[in-house]
């Protein structure tokens, strides 16, 4: 752990210590209010939340930055609690002697391994308004899904089944905020089934992209709209006439440069780039799916990342004509993920060999669409010159020749690379043979059932 990390760690801590005390004051409080006992305090608004004013933790940060009311506060520590001072919920285990089982009325389950209280949404209307019916429609009214701790995902009331009373569902605060109130540092989810997006990045540079100008030309333009989308949608008001988000088609031969161009434009604009491997989304059972992609797209929003979808007509493809049942809700997939393109508000990539694998009907929806042609000959010069510069050559090497005799890309010329760096290390020298070379390229023929 770093210093800084400590050090935003501690201030986490800190101020969370604190606003926990206050959580204890207020629970006491609704309980000595609903079982008639004496308190200090005539109503909840008394008792007086600690200062963030200037507070510096990530934690206050947040509140700040949001706005959060009191409301709002009781129900983000009531969704930490179980994660930092779960002893602090134990008095919700309070019995109740009539029926000799537990107050409905504080709601809450108990985990399956977690032995302390889950509150719901449930116990934050209990901690908040009490009995007070009208108070309750205040409450039920800070997890619709246009108020800010659901909006900005912070937030969620996780129900097992949707015929269960709203406020039923488990109060859940979201891993990136759990992160962030706590370590003061980013979550990064980790690839599996349930999130099959990975974060990719790259130590190459623009100059390092070797592609044809009207393609730099072309993402010149998303550049600009990473650098001005904010003055062009919310200062100019043009949201009113715009959809949010850029959504742009890179098509072209494998290896022409399109991952690379997107990692440059993640590392350029200082935002995470997540590639989506669409052969994990697809699932035989219906719903999974579009529960995968919902997933995807739900920790995107608020972040700012670029969502990378490679080879994207394993789904984007062409619609087929519905037959049976299993064409109906492939449709229904596709209908559902160009919804979620349509109101994603960041930058998404869609990358595809072939452009005529790709329905016509997805064209019209791409901001741009950018070709990555096969690199000409003085394009593969370079590509040669600069991937292999690290090393010296034999006599007998002609980059001009091997470039103009063998169409490559800059993908296969990497491999080559590989490939000769491995020979070359054998040997004990960085001087690389014609010989290596060739049968570097006769490898990468082969995978493509070429022979030189």
């Amino acid at each position: 752990m770093t210093s800084n990390q400590k050090n935003r760690s501690e201030l986490n801590a800190n101020t969370l210590a604190k606003e926990f005390v206050w959580l204890h004051k207020v629970m006491t409080f609704r309980f000595a209010k609903y079982f008639g006992a004496d308190t200090p305090y005539k109503r909840l608004s008394e008792i007086k939340a600690p200062v963030l004013t200037r507070d510096n933790s990530v934690y206050a940060q947040l509140v700040k930055r949001h706005k959060l009311s009191i409301e709002e506060r009781i129900v983000i520590l009531l969704a930490l609690a179980p994660h930092l001072s779960p002893q602090l919920l134990d008095m919700f285990f309070t019995k109740n002697e009539t029926y000799g089982r537990g107050f409905t009325e504080f709601g809450g389950v108990k985990g399956n391994q977690h032995s302390g209280f889950l509150p719901t949404g449930e116990t934050a209307a209990f901690v908040i308004a009490g009995t007070d019916i009208n108070k309750r429609f205040e409450v039920m009214s800070i997890f619709d899904e246009s108020y800010i701790l659901r909006t900005k995902n912070i937030i969620s009331l996780e129900r097992s089944k949707s015929t269960e009373p709203i406020l039923s569902g488990i109060l859940n605060i979201s891993k990136d905020y759990l992160s962030f109130c706590t370590t003061g540092e980013d979550y990064v989810p980790p690839f599996n089934s349930e999130f099959p997006a990975q974060k990719i990045t790259t130590k190459l540079e623009w100059e390092d992209l070797i592609v044809e100008p009207f393609v730099l030309d072309e993402v010149e333009e998303i550049l600009k709209w990473l650098d001005f989308r904010h003055q062009i949608m919310d200062e100019w008001g043009l949201q009113k006439f715009l959809k949010p988000g850029y959504r742009a088609l890179f098509y072209g031969p494998p290896g022409t440069g399109k991952t690379l161009t997107v990692s440059l434009l993640g590392k350029s604009s200082k935002r995470e780039v997540y590639r989506v491997d669409l052969s994990k989304i697809v699932s035989k059972y219906i719903g999974e799916t579009e529960k995968n992609l919902a997933n995807i797209f739900d920790q995107a929003e608020n972040k700012e990342w670029i969502l990378f979808f490679d080879e994207a007509d394993a789904i984007f493809g062409k619609r087929t004509n519905t037959q049976d049942a299993k064409d109906r809700y492939a449709n229904q997939e596709i209908a559902y993920l160009l919804q979620r393109m349509e109101d994603f508000p960041g930058l998404l990539i869609l990358a595809t060999n072939l452009k005529s694998n790709m329905d016509e009907a997805f064209a019209r929806r791409f901001q741009s669409m950018i070709y990555f042609p096969q690199p000409s000959h003085n394009l593969r010069l370079k590509l040669w010159k600069n991937t292999f510069n690290k090393f010296e050559f034999d006599d007998d090497v002609e980059l001009k020749d091997i470039a103009k005799n063998y169409e490559l890309t800059g993908g296969t010329i990497i491999n080559i690379l590989s490939y000769v760096s491995l020979r070359a290390a054998e040997k004990g020298s960085k001087t690389i043979s014609k010989k290596d070379i060739i049968q570097g390229i006769r490898k990468e023929f082969r995978k493509e059932g070429k022979t030189i």
